[in-house]
C-alpha cells in the first residue's frame, strides 16, 4: 500500500493554464516549474555580443568556447553512461551575421541537419546543406535578435498545455494527475474516448520513457485528435477508453536531459518489483485496476537514433512471446495499409526478436511487463524516426497525421476482437 498523499485530478482549464497548487499537487509547499539547465553554461562573446545558451525549459548544450564567431561546443550527457546526441540551445545578439557552431566530440545531425526557430518563426528544418561534419554554419537575418537550434523540433510541457486548450470543453476527454516527480512537477495522464460509461476495450499509451524522443509526442497529438474528432469518434467513444502518460521521464523532459540510458537505469529499464521513478511506480500501480481485464493494446512511443537505414523508417519492435508476436503482425498489416502519406510504415522494417539490438527477455522494459497484464493483446515499442522516414520528411504535421493513421489501424484492429 502507497504511503503517498493522495492527488486529485485537476481540471483541464487547471492545467492549461499552467498553475497547479499544493492542495492539488498534495504537497507541503507550492511547486515550482524549473527552467531547464538551471546549471547549463551560458557564454558570452563579448566583442560580438553574443549570448549562447540553454536556459529554458528542454535546453541542453556545454559551451567550451567562443572566438571570432566560432562558437565550440557539445551536448551536456549529465548522468548519461556513455554518449548520447540530444542538444538544444539559444542563440542571442546576432542580427545580421554568420555563424559558425562547432560541436566538438560528434555527429549530432539528423539526416534533415538540425532544426531552428529563427525569430518568431515556427520550427523547421535547416537542411543539410547547412551542415558540414560536426559544424552547422548560418548566417541569422539582420531583423533578428534570438534563434534557437535543436537535435529535432522540440516538444515540451507548454505544447501540450497548447494543444489540450483546443479540447478544454470536450467531454470524451480528461487531465487527471498520474504521479509527482522526484523534483515536484507534476506528470499528467490523459483519458479520452469511451469515459461515461464501461468501455469495450481499453488502450494504453506512452511516450518519453526517454526525454529525448520529442517526435514521438506528435504522433500521440495526431491520434488523440482523432479519436476525439475524427471518422471514427463516434466509435472510439462509444467503445474504447485510453490512457496515455505523455511524459514518462517529466524532469528529463523540461530539464533538457538525454535521458537515454541514464545512470543506474532509464525510466524503460524501470519496470521491476520495485521502481525508482515515481511515473513508472505508478503507473504499475494504476493500470492492474484500471484495466479491470479490458486492456487490448499497450504501445510504447519512441524514437530510434539519431540517423541509419532502420533508423530513418517507422518501426514495430518485435516480441519474444509468440502470441503478443502474432498480434503486432495483424496490427502490423493494418497499419501498413493505412500508413502510405505522407509518412510510409512498412512491415518489413519491424525488428524481429532476437535481431539486432532486440534480445532483451527481461521483464524489465514497459513492452515486456505490458505483456503479462490481463487481458492484454498486443504489447509493443513502436519508434517513429526524427527526421526522415524513407524519403519523406518527418516533421509535426507529419506526425500528427501518422498518429490519425494509427488511430484508424487499432480501431479496425479493436473492432476484429471476439
Amino acid at each position: 500500500m502507497s504511503n503517498r498523499a493522495p492527488i486529485r485530478s485537476v481540471t483541464r482549464r487547471e492545467f492549461t493554464a499552467g498553475v497547479v497548487s499544493s492542495a492539488v499537487l498534495g504537497t507541503a509547499s507550492r511547486s515550482r516549474i524549473l527552467s531547464a539547465s538551471e546549471s547549463a553554461r551560458t557564454a558570452a562573446d563579448g566583442e560580438a555580443n553574443v549570448i549562447v545558451d540553454a536556459n529554458f525549459p528542454g535546453g541542453n548544450i556545454l559551451v567550451e568556447r567562443i572566438e571570432n564567431r566560432h562558437v565550440y561546443l557539445r551536448p551536456d550527457l549529465r548522468d548519461t553512461e556513455g554518449w548520447w546526441f540530444y542538444w538544444y540551445f539559444r542563440v542571442r545578439g546576432q542580427p545580421g551575421t554568420e555563424w559558425h557552431f562547432h560541436f566538438t566530440n560528434k555527429d549530432v545531425f539528423t539526416c534533415r541537419g538540425p532544426a531552428a526557430k529563427i525569430g518568431g518563426e515556427p520550427w523547421r528544418w535547416l537542411g543539410r546543406h547547412t551542415v558540414d561534419g560536426t559544424t552547422l554554419s548560418f548566417a541569422f537575418p539582420v531583423d533578428v535578435e534570438e534563434a534557437r537550434f535543436c537535435l529535432a523540433i522540440p516538444y515540451l510541457e507548454e505544447d501540450l498545455r497548447r494543444f489540450l486548450e483546443r479540447f478544454r470543453d470536450e467531454p470524451c476527454l480528461q487531465v487527471r494527475d498520474h504521479s509527482l516527480t522526484r523534483k515536484g512537477r507534476r506528470t499528467e495522464r490523459l483519458h479520452f474516448g469511451c469515459l461515461s460509461r464501461p468501455p469495450v476495450h481499453r488502450v494504453l499509451l506512452t511516450c518519453r520513457h526517454h526525454a529525448c524522443e520529442m517526435m514521438a509526442n506528435w504522433v500521440l497529438e495526431g491520434l488523440i485528435e482523432a479519436v476525439l474528432t475524427g471518422p471514427h469518434a463516434a466509435w472510439f467513444c462509444d467503445n474504447v477508453e485510453f490512457a496515455a502518460v505523455p511524459f514518462m521521464d517529466k524532469d528529463g523532459v523540461e530539464e533538457g536531459d538525454q535521458g537515454k540510458n541514464r545512470r543506474p537505469h532509464d525510466h524503460n529499464r524501470d519496470y521491476l518489483d520495485e521502481p525508482i521513478y515515481p511515473s513508472v511506480r505508478a503507473l504499475k500501480e494504476f493500470v492492474p485496476g484500471w484495466s479491470n481485464g479490458l486492456l487490448r493494446v499497450a504501445l510504447d512511443l519512441h524514437c530510434p537514433y539519431i540517423r541509419g537505414a532502420r533508423d530513418e523508417e517507422i518501426f514495430l519492435v518485435g516480441s519474444p512471446d509468440k502470441g503478443i508476436q502474432g498480434e503486432i503482425d495483424r496490427l502490423s498489416q493494418i497499419l501498413e495499409s493505412e500508413a502510405r502519406e505522407p509518412l510510409p510504415y512498412r512491415s518489413r522494417n519491424n525488428i524481429p526478436f532476437g535481431v539486432g539490438w532486440n534480445t532483451e527477455e527481461k521483464p524489465r522494459m514497459f513492452s515486456r511487463w505490458a505483456s503479462s497484464l490481463e487481458g492484454i493483446r498486443l504489447a509493443a515499442t513502436l519508434e517513429f524516426p526524427y527526421a526522415c522516414a524513407g524519403k519523406a520528411v518527418v516533421d509535426p504535421a507529419a506526425g500528427r497525421s501518422f498518429g490519425f493513421q494509427l488511430a484508424a489501424a487499432l480501431r479496425e484492429y479493436l473492432a476484429s476482437l471476439p
